[in-house]
C-alpha cells in the first residue's frame, strides 16, 4: 500500500494540539476527517511528534498509508480545498519506507517574545508579550549550557512518565529584531513542555529574577523545582524537521 508524506503548516490557536483527544478538536482529527472524505476510509496519520494545545507548526511532517487512486502529489491540493484556513498542506509526495517519527534526525523549535512595552494586535496568538527588560546576553549564556547530551529531567513536565529524559541539544540561540526576541533550539527530540520550561527559566534569568547559572544547576540537579515556570504555549512553534533525505526548510520559509 503506498505511503503518502505530508508537510503541514498550522496555527494551533483553535486546537487542543496535534494529537486527537476527547477534550477538543485536534489538528490530526481535522486532517484525518478530510482524508476520509477523499479516500472513503480514515487512515491513521503519524506525525514527527506531538505539539501541545495552542502550539503552532511552520512545518509538521506526517504520513499515512492508502490505496486511493489520487496521485500522491495531488493530495496537498485536494486536502486544502476542504481544510480550514488555519491548516495548510504545503507538500505531498509518495515516500516508501519513510516514517515521520522514527526517521527524524533533528527537530527545531522557535519561541517568539514580543518584548515591547505594549502587546501587538497582530502577533497576539504567536508571540508572548513580556514587557519586562530582558538581558539577551545573560539568556544566551544560560542557553549555552543546554548544548550537548544531558539528562533534562529538571525540564520535564510534572507527571510525565518516560523511560529516559536524556536528550541531545545541537543549538540554542537568542536573536532580536526590534522588540521581537526569538529563541531557536534544535535537538534530537524534546519532552512534553521541555522547550516551554527552558524558555520560562531563561525569561526569569533575563529579567533578573533567577541566577544566570540556573540552567546548568537544574541540569545537574535533575530537579524540576530548580527550573522556572512553563512559558505559555502560544509563543512556541515547531519550526523545522530534518530527515536524511528531507529538510522541511525547503518547503516553509
Amino acid at each position: 500500500m503506498p505511503r503518502i508524506r505530508l508537510i503541514i503548516q498550522y496555527d494551533g490557536t483553535n486546537y487542543v494540539g496535534w494529537q486527537t483527544q476527547p477534550n477538543g478538536i485536534a489538528v490530526q482529527e481535522v486532517i484525518e476527517k478530510e482524508l476520509e472524505k477523499l479516500t472513503g476510509t480514515r487512515p491513521a496519520l503519524h506525525a514527527s511528534g506531538r505539539t501541545d494545545s495552542g502550539v503552532h507548526a511552520l512545518a509538521q511532517v506526517a504520513h499515512f498509508d492508502t490505496d486511493s487512486r489520487i496521485p500522491a502529489e495531488k493530495f496537498c491540493y485536494a486536502l486544502n480545498v476542504g481544510l480550514p484556513r488555519d491548516i495548510r498542506i504545503l507538500h505531498s509526495d509518495e515516500a516508501e519506507g519513510f516514517h515521520s517519527r522514527f526517521d527524524v534526525i533533528k527537530k527545531h523549535y522557535r519561541y517568539t517574545v514580543n518584548n515591547g512595552p505594549h502587546a501587538g494586535a497582530f502577533d497576539r496568538n504567536t508571540a508572548l508579550h513580556y514587557h519586562y527588560h530582558l538581558d539577551q546576553n545573560k539568556m544566551q549564556r544560560a542557553a549555552d549550557a543546554l548544548i550537548g547530551e544531558h539528562d533534562f529531567a529538571a525540564f520535564k513536565s510534572t507527571g510525565t512518565d518516560l523511560e529516559s529524559t536524556v536528550r541531545t541539544i545541537y543549538s540554542a540561540k537568542w536573536s532580536r529584531e526590534g522588540n521581537t526576541l526569538r529563541f531557536d533550539i534544535s535537538g534530537s527530540g524534546f519532552m512534553y513542555n521541555m522547550v516551554r520550561i527552558i524558555v520560562g527559566t531563561m525569561l526569569e534569568i533575563g529579567s533578573g529574577r533567577r541566577d544566570e547559572d540556573s540552567i546548568a544547576k537544574a541540569i545537574q540537579s535533575k530537579n524540576r523545582s530548580d527550573a522556572g515556570a512553563t512559558a505559555p504555549a502560544h509563543g512556541l512553534m515547531l519550526y523545522r524537521v530534518e530527515y536524511p533525505t528531507l529538510d522541511t526548510l525547503d518547503f516553509a520559509r
